[in-house]
């Protein structure tokens, strides 16, 4: 069986610069990662790329893109510009997808948030064919992703995603978020057609408002069979570690990083080693 990728996303090192990210997580032998905009936008999207490709990093996924229901203050035609402009930074860095949230539903009604999430969709899907990016929706617990989007389970998601005949929209199923769903793991398996990225990270109990996210085997996730159980079914896309939280905050990155090497290693049965890389 192939080993899978795995990533960090730079929200897990949210302290440390573009630049740090890339020096660290190629030293530490981590062989993706997931960028997030602001950080590549206040580095140079340009210098961004070529310092990924100059320490061997593969972008699987740039986040993010949305807000198209108005909720965090935009008009749906200043995000949907934004979102375009979100596939050609990813085109640049040659990341493979684009995660996408649409926006609270805010005062709308379901339907109403439902009809502007398509229709940007809509607008989107020909520029990301063009540049062979996915975008990925992420459904997110009520209870702590209402103000992204209002896709709350793996089959709103699915759902969505069936109304467009294009390989080129999927899902982003991050397990945090998905934590007290009935049958995870068989939902998951199941759900592996529609799946663009998988992010890890582990938990005590189903989110409340602010993230509380446990580094990997910390918590009561059954990471191990859910990592185990996408492989069987097919899945052959990246893992992306997401940890955000009280726990995470102050915690030594460097550690944390080598501790989800070695767990992550330890499921897939991999022997990856730390890297030795030019500091720059």
């Amino acid at each position: 069986m192939r080993v899978p990728l795995l990533a960090i996303n730079q929200l897990t090192t949210f302290r440390w610069s573009f630049e740090m990210d890339a020096r660290r997580l190629a030293e530490a032998g981590i062989p993706g990662v997931h960028v997030w905009r602001q950080k590549l936008v206040d580095y140079g999207v340009e210098k961004g790329a070529h310092l990924l490709e100059e320490y061997g990093l593969k972008p699987v996924a740039l986040s993010w893109a949305g807000g198209f229901t108005g909720s965090d203050g935009r008009t749906f035609a200043d995000a949907l510009s934004d979102g375009k402009l979100a596939i050609e930074q990813a085109a640049e860095l040659q990341a493979p997808i684009i995660v996408v949230h649409s926006g609270s539903r805010g005062g709308h009604t379901v339907n109403h948030a439902r009809r502007l999430f398509l229709s940007a969709l809509g607008e989107l899907l020909p520029l990301a064919e063009e540049h062979d990016i996915q975008l990925a929706v992420e459904p997110m617990h009520p209870a702590a992703g209402a103000e992204w989007t209002f896709l709350q389970s793996l089959a709103d998601a699915i759902e969505l995603t069936k109304k467009f005949e294009s390989d080129h929209l999927k899902i982003v199923a991050d397990v945090y978020q998905l934590f007290g769903e009935k049958n995870l793991i068989e939902q998951l398996k199941q759900a592996t057609p529609y799946l663009a990225l998988v992010q890890l990270a582990d938990a005590d109990e189903a989110p409340m408002g602010e993230p509380d996210r446990r580094p990997l085997g910390s918590g009561k996730l059954p990471l191990r069979e859910i990592v185990t159980a996408l492989q069987s079914a097919g899945y052959e896309g990246a893992f992306d570690v997401e940890l955000m939280g009280l726990e995470i905050e102050n915690t030594d990155y460097d550690q944390l990083i080598s501790q989800t090497r070695g767990y992550f290693n330890d499921i897939v049965g991999a022997t990856t080693a730390p890297q030795s890389q030019p500091l720059k």
